[in-house]
């Protein structure tokens, strides 16, 4: 493990401290799960994003597409636990 220095303006640090006091952790344990939760927050976010574009290059490629109302029955019938067939991507029609 390595040391960081991270300076803090005095206010942002009294905060830090006291929702640290609230959560009954340590200002370090704190401040080091916050760092985490911002690291994996930004991961995802990148990882989002180049799947949307790995999506779009593929679309482009292909021309292929699900409408987006049989998508959101799709998803529906999900959310309700039902067990429906997978919408079958076709040519995008204006």
């Amino acid at each position: 493990m390595s040391t960081t220095t991270i300076r803090l303006p005095e206010e942002l640090k009294a905060r830090v401290a006291q929702a640290a006091r609230n959560t009954g952790a340590s200002t370090h344990s704190f401040i080091l799960e916050a760092i985490i939760e911002k690291t994996e927050s930004e991961e995802r976010r990148s990882d989002f994003h180049a799947e949307a574009q790995r999506r779009w290059e593929e679309f482009q490629r292909t021309g292929k597409t699900v409408p987006l109302v049989e998508m959101q029955k799709y998803a529906l019938s999900l959310a309700r636990g039902e067990n429906p067939p997978r919408p079958v991507a076709r040519k995008f029609e204006r």
